[in-house]
C-alpha cells in the first residue's frame, strides 16, 4: 500500500551499510509506515519504521507512536519473548509478550483475514481502539495467535509511557524513542511462533520473573521499555488486575 511518508531522508553510509546488513525479511518491515506523534500524542502524519528508529532522528527529538502488550494466561504467568537474533532493532533482548507499532495505513496482506480494512484501521483513538488492532494484529504476526482468541475487548489499557533508548543496536545506528500503550489481556491462546520475529518464548510467574531480571548471566538481556515498566509498575498491576 502506498503512502506517502513525511520526514524521509537518505542514509548515511554507516547508517546504510547497517541497514544492508540486516535479515531480508526485517529489512522489508523497516518500510512499515509508522506514526509520527508529538509529544502529546497527536498525529503528525506516517514515517516509515526505518526512518523513526534512526538514533540520527531520534536524537532530533522524532517520536512514534507504539504499543507493549503483557499477555497472561488463566493461571496468571506472563508470556515473555525473546527477540529473534535477525531483529534490526534490541535483537536477542527479552521483553513482554508483544511490542510493536500501530501503522499508519494497514495493508491487508499483512492481516490474519486478508480481507481489506480501512487503511486508518489503527489510528482510532476512541477506547485505544487503533493500538488494540495493532497489538491483535503483531499477536499473530509474531506468535501466530490467532485473533478469536484475543477480541479487542479484553484488552485492559494501563497508561502511556514516553520513553527513549539510543542502545537499540551494538553499532550504534539504530535506537527507540516511542509514546508506548501499556496493554494487559489476560486468557490461554494457541501459538506457533514466527522464527524469524521470536528467539524463544517463557511463561513465568512473579517470583520466576523476578528471579529472571536479578540473573548475572551477561548474555542475558532486556529491551529497555520492560526494564522501565518491571521496575515501575508491572508487578504491582500484575497483582491488582488479574
Amino acid at each position: 500500500m502506498e503512502v506517502k511518508l513525511n520526514n524521509e531522508r537518505e542514509l548515511t553510509e554507516d547508517e546504510l551499510r547497517s541497514f544492508k546488513q540486516a535479515d531480508p525479511i526485517q529489512e522489508a518491515l523497516m518500510n512499515e509506515p509508522c506514526i509520527q506523534v508529538t509529544p502529546n500524542d497527536e498525529v503528525i502524519g506516517p514515517v516509515s519504521k526505518k526512518t523513526c528508529h534512526l538514533n540520527s532522528v531520534i536524537k532530533e527529538g522524532m517520536l512514534h507512536r507504539a504499543f507493549s502488550c503483557f499477555l497472561f494466561d488463566k493461571s496468571g504467568r506472563l508470556l515473555l519473548q525473546q527477540r529473534a537474533s535477525e531483529k534490526i532493532t534490541f535483537p536477542d533482548d527479552w521483553t513482554n509478550t508483544c511490542c510493536s507499532h500501530p501503522v499508519y495505513a494497514v495493508d491487508p496482506e499483512n492481516t490474519e483475514s486478508k480481507v481489506k480494512i480501512p487503511a486508518d484501521w489503527e489510528l482510532e483513538t476512541e477506547n485505544q481502539l487503533g493500538v488494540k488492532r495493532a497489538a491483535q494484529r503483531k499477536l499473530w504476526h509474531e506468535l501466530g495467535i490467532p485473533a478469536s482468541e484475543v477480541p479487542l475487548e479484553k484488552f485492559v489499557f494501563l497508561t502511556r509511557i514516553h520513553y527513549k533508548s539510543t542502545e537499540g543496536s551494538k553499532d550504534g545506528i539504530w535506537g527507540e524513542h516511542e509514546m508506548d500503550y501499556i496493554l494487559f489481556f489476560q486468557g490461554d491462546v494457541t501459538l506457533n511462533v514466527s522464527a524469524n520475529e521470536v528467539r524463544d518464548i517463557k511463561w513465568v510467574t512473579q517470583d520466576e520473573l523476578k528471579k529472571f531480571l536479578k540473573n548475572d548471566d551477561s548474555k542475558v538481556t532486556f529491551t529497555p521499555w520492560f526494564s522501565l515498566a518491571a521496575s515501575h509498575f508491572l508487578f504491582r498491576w500484575w497483582d491488582a488486575l488479574l
